[in-house]
């Protein structure tokens, strides 16, 4: 009997020690910087802090009361669109005003990672309210009065698979399901999208990252699809990663398909820069490195880029946990990011100031950003939507201003999570909020119209004849020393 006794103590003390282990790991490693302070253009960076257990910080969602709306900055108002949606995600205006909006979610898959990992993601995607299975609808709402409500709904389609991105041009509907892209036959005003449907592409199919945005040039006959990767930092081996974690360019004329850019953990918003007439997009960088690291951003994406996943973050900053070969050259090629989100904030949804946007002088000539908000964060980040100012060159500047506060309650909860931005034919900004069921409209009543965004075209640098000394000299000012005068 005394034998058992210690035995039983023993195991008591054992259990007590385990637990305290336990949670010392797994408790919340809070940020040591603000959020503001790895936002903008020139972030901090912390010191990697690598997690085993990650910190969770998870806002119960909880939606929305009778007359609850977001808090807006000073001089814009906000009203609900639409409600009582089933988990709305990606919004898309058409020329003549009605709304597209895809009803998504996460289709069935395993997460990359392991049992211990599709453990942890299952209680994330449950707690965060996304643990519901997808509704597949790509839905029209129209609001034909212009009183700013959807008056009018439609399901356009209810077979797709886990839809999100959305275009259109001259007759041709392009929706993109988590595992490839298909064009419909679809005339602006119908109420209806009937017919099989025409692949044009099979895409990487869900992964850790199952959106997949795509965004039409200003002709409409090259198609930009951003594909996340499979995983956080490529722990399931680079095999499943090929395809993803980039931007693709599909001719949809052809079908001719090619790389645009990669090394993009998770692109989510792909918008046209106004100002440069370049591609930009929103995209979530890695996570389990501590609260302040490392922070989403928002860059334009040049033809050929890399931005350094899984090995390197802004620039040529080393992840020492990847240990996958690491290609010749890649932190000479790898492009630092133009603009920091904040860390953890899960940037999605971007639109930039278009010609007729109604929201006022303080929100003139930038973009807009819904950040869905973090789970691997201490206190919890974004949960709002911000704009980022941008100077008359067509980049960004100073810190992101708020037009939709935190969805956050004071108590930790949120009441919804801001997902992606669109603009109405009132020059209203619409965004949806995934978990409030809901999409909302923000708009500044005393507001003129936005002019037409100008395109920056500058002279063009004299061509070089001849290098001498420093060829990364060359375009310097002045270049006489490095180009030989005449003809050739």
């Amino acid at each position: 009997m005394h034998i058992i006794k210690k035995i039983v103590i023993a195991l008591l003390v054992f259990l007590v020690i385990v637990g305290v282990v336990l949670w010392w790991l797994a408790r919340p490693v809070p940020a040591e910087y603000s959020l503001e302070e790895t936002t903008g253009t020139d972030p901090v960076l912390a010191d990697p802090d690598p997690q085993l257990i990650p910190t969770v910080g998870i806002a119960e969602p909880i939606g929305w009361g009778e007359g609850e709306l977001p808090a807006a900055a000073e001089g814009l108002e906000v009203n609900a669109f639409a409600t009582d949606l089933d988990h709305p995600r990606v919004i898309y205006t058409m020329p003549n005003g009605d709304v597209l909006v895809t009803l998504t979610n996460a289709p069935d898959r395993p997460v990359a990672g392991g049992w211990l990992t599709n453990l942890v993601a299952d209680y994330l995607f449950s707690s965060a309210g996304a643990g519901m299975e997808s509704p597949n609808q790509l839905v029209l709402l129209r609001d034909g009065d212009g009183d700013g409500v959807a008056e009018e709904r439609h399901v356009l389609r209810d077979d797709l698979d886990s839809p999100s991105g959305i275009a259109w041009n001259d007759g041709q509907l392009y929706i993109a399901n988590h595992d490839a892209v298909l064009r419909f036959s679809y005339e602006e005003g119908a109420t209806t999208v009937s017919g099989e449907g025409e692949k044009l592409a099979d895409l990487p199919p869900a992964g850790n990252h199952w959106m997949r945005n795509i965004a039409l040039n200003p002709d409409g006959t090259l198609l930009y699809v951003a594909v996340g990767s499979a995983s956080n930092i490529g722990e399931a081996g680079l095999e499943i990663e090929q395809g993803r974690a980039a931007i693709h360019e599909l001719n949809v004329e052809n079908g001719f398909a090619r790389l645009w850019g990669q090394g993009l953990r998770n692109p989510n918003g792909l918008a046209w820069n106004p100002w440069s007439g370049e591609l930009w997009t929103t995209v979530n960088e890695r996570d389990m490195l501590g609260s302040d690291l490392v922070p989403d951003y928002l860059t334009n994406v040049p033809l050929g880029v890399h931005y350094g996943w899984p090995w390197v973050y802004y620039g040529d900053v080393f992840d020492d946990r990847v240990k996958h070969p690491l290609p010749q050259f890649l932190t000479e090629y790898t492009r630092t990011p133009e603009y920091a989100m904040g860390a953890h904030v899960a940037a999605l949804g971007l639109v930039f100031t278009q010609e007729g946007a109604r929201m006022g002088p303080n929100f003139a000539r930038g973009a807009f950003v819904a950040r869905h908000g973090s789970w691997n964060r201490s206190p919890p980040a974004g949960y709002d939507v911000v704009f980022i100012a941008f100077d008359e060159r067509g980049n960004p500047q100073g810190k992101p201003v708020p037009v939709l506060q935190s969805f956050l309650t004071e108590d930790g909860k949120t009441h919804g999570r801001p997902t992606w931005v669109a603009w109405d034919r009132t020059g209203a900004l619409l965004v949806s909020d995934d978990t409030g069921n809901t999409i909302w409209r923000v708009v500044n009543p005393d507001a003129e119209a936005s002019g037409a965004q100008v395109r920056n075209r500058g002279e063009r640098l004299p061509p070089q004849l001849e290098l001498r000394g420093d060829p990364a000299r060359a375009f310097e000012d002045p270049p006489a020393d490095l180009l030989m005068p005449g003809g050739m």
